[in-house]
This record gives structure tokens, C-alpha cells and sequence, in this order.
């Protein structure tokens, strides 16, 4: 596998990214490529290398990148923005698509946690996308953090956001919290969380209070239907505590086919970055890509 620092720009913006690319191609071929996306608070070197690795043994060219306002890329800091996001997964395809080793008309995407709302809504409006995996991913913004909270928790929380969403008005600028007061953490795999973003240099434990409307404002599943006729693949597990499973139930129950539920059993949220089920998720995701997305076309 070769990895390659590259740069290229979203919305004005320069982002981060590594392009990955199986070792020993030849100057006339052209690989299915892969653009993976990160999480709510994730950055592209937290879990998505293992991703990487594991696509590009099997013949694909994988790009992973930073956000706007993420890691070293360009941006206003540790922002959500949801559909900026988008944007940038565009502008990722764009730049994969533009690499000699990558056949452009066959390009996936992968998105992790919140990344799988933001594929989700970037191939509904954006056709390049061929073939679509979402692993553990949010369909409804607003369901979700409701679906994690007690009454008081939510009732509160919405208070603290009206009030963050006048002080923005008056001060361009949003108060910040710990990270664990909006996304809050599950006692089954907070400690694997922690001790990964605990590593990362780029990780961040303070997020802006517009993270909350911004999230009731984002609904993946309200698009999902316009990904059909092209593929897409869901990956959940019966035990996430983070983002239960019915989120992606509801996103595969909106899409169109060919489409495939697949759930796994037992496992947290962050334990699908792991083994065992790291590689339950990926062979499920190889089989997938296999099928409808494979690595070499001849």
C-alpha cells in the first residue's frame, strides 16, 4: 500500500487528506475508488486508516480527509456544519476522480457514525456517487439525540440551545461545552473512545453549542429514496447504546433498492473500529463493493 499527503479545496477552503493506493498498479490501470468519511467529532486519522488498509488490499484507491475546520484543514473550527460537509465529500469525489489510478466513473463512498448521514445525503444529490456503505449511522438528527436522553436531559438541552442560538445573533459566536454534554457518552464504550482520541493530537473535547441545532436540522432519511437505482449498504449492531439501531433501520426502510440491512450482534457503538466486529464490518462492506463496485473492472 502506498499512502500520499495530498490537499485540494472545498468552498474556498484547503482540506487535509491521505490518498491510499495499492502497491504495483500499472500505468494503464484504472481502480474503483473510495472516499471515506469521518464521524460527529472524528478526524480522518483516528479509525479510517484501518479502513483504508483494508479497501486497499483489496485493489481499491481509498481517500480520506479532514473536514473544513478539522485536524490541519482549512475552515472555521470544529464546526458541524452539516451541509458544508457535503460540499466537501464533493469535493473529495472530485479529486479521487481526478487521479490517473481511478477509473471516474466508479466511485463509492463510506461513511462511519455521523459520516454515514453525510454519504447518505451527498449521494442523494450528487450521482457520481456509485455504491454507498453507512456504518452505525444517523438517518433523523432530532430523533436521535432525543432517543438518548431522559426528559429532563432533552428539555434542558433545548433550552441551552435557544439561548446559544440569541447569544450567536448578538456576538457571531457560539458558546462552547464539553463534548460529553451533546454527544453523550455510553458507559459501554467510553473508555475505547477515549483512550483512541486520547492518541490523536487532533482530537478535540469542547464543541460549540450550534452543534445542537445544526443536528436537529439534518435528517439523512428524508433523502435516502433518491440514492435508488445505485446500491446502499447499512451496517449496525443490536448493542449500540451511542446510535441505536433504528437509525439505520429507518434510513434502509426509506431506500430504494438494490439496498441491504446488515446487523451485527452484540457489539457498542465504537467497538465496530475493533476486532472482532472491525472485520465483520469490512467484510460485509468488501462483499458489498465486490458486487456492485469492484476494484478492477477487467
Amino acid at each position: 500500500m502506498i499512502k500520499e499527503p495530498i490537499s485540494f479545496f472545498s468552498e474556498g477552503c484547503k482540506l487535509d487528506g491521505d490518498v491510499y493506493l495499492p502497491d504495483g498498479l500499472r500505468d494503464d490501470e484504472r481502480r474503483a475508488g473510495i472516499v471515506l468519511c469521518h464521524g460527529y467529532t472524528g478526524v480522518k486519522d483516528l479509525y479510517l486508516p484501518d479502513n483504508a488498509r483494508v479497501l486497499c488490499d483489496a485493489g481499491y484507491a481509498v481517500l480520506t480527509f479532514d473536514y473544513k475546520g478539522w485536524g490541519k484543514s482549512e475552515g472555521q473550527r470544529d464546526r458541524l456544519a452539516p451541509h458544508s460537509r457535503v460540499a466537501d465529500v464533493q469535493a473529495a469525489m472530485t479529486c479521487l476522480a481526478a487521479r490517473p489510478e481511478v477509473d471516474p466513473e466508479r466511485i463509492g463512498l463510506y461513511g462511519t457514525s455521523y459520516g454515514g448521514a453525510t454519504v447518505v445525503w451527498t449521494a442523494a444529490i450528487d450521482p457520481r456517487a456509485k455504491c454507498v456503505v453507512g456504518v452505525v449511522g444517523v438517518g433523523h438528527g432530532g430523533r436521535w439525540m432525543r432517543s438518548v436522553r431522559r426528559t429532563d436531559e432533552w428539555a434542558d438541552m433545548l433550552e441551552r440551545s435557544a439561548a446559544d442560538r440569541v447569544h450567536r445573533m448578538k456576538t457571531g459566536q457560539s458558546e462552547r461545552a464539553d463534548r460529553s454534554e451533546i454527544l453523550l457518552p455510553d458507559r459501554q464504550s467510553a473508555a475505547l473512545a477515549a483512550e483512541a482520541r486520547r492518541a490523536n493530537p487532533n482530537a478535540i473535547n469542547t464543541l460549540p453549542l450550534d452543534y445542537i441545532d445544526e443536528t436537529l436540522q439534518f435528517h439523512a432519511e428524508w433523502v435516502v429514496d433518491r440514492i435508488a437505482p445505485r446500491p446502499v449498504l447499512f451496517v449496525t449492531s443490536d448493542d449500540d447504546r451511542l446510535v441505536p439501531p433504528e437509525e439505520s433501520e429507518h434510513l434502509y426502510a426509506r431506500a430504494g433498492e438494490p439496498k441491504k440491512l446488515v446487523v451485527l450482534k452484540g457489539y457498542g457503538h465504537y467497538e465496530v473500529y475493533i476486532e472482532p466486529a472491525f472485520s465483520e464490518v469490512m467484510d460485509a462492506t468488501l462483499s458489498w463493493y465486490d458486487e456492485h463496485l469492484p476494484a478492477n473492472n477487467t
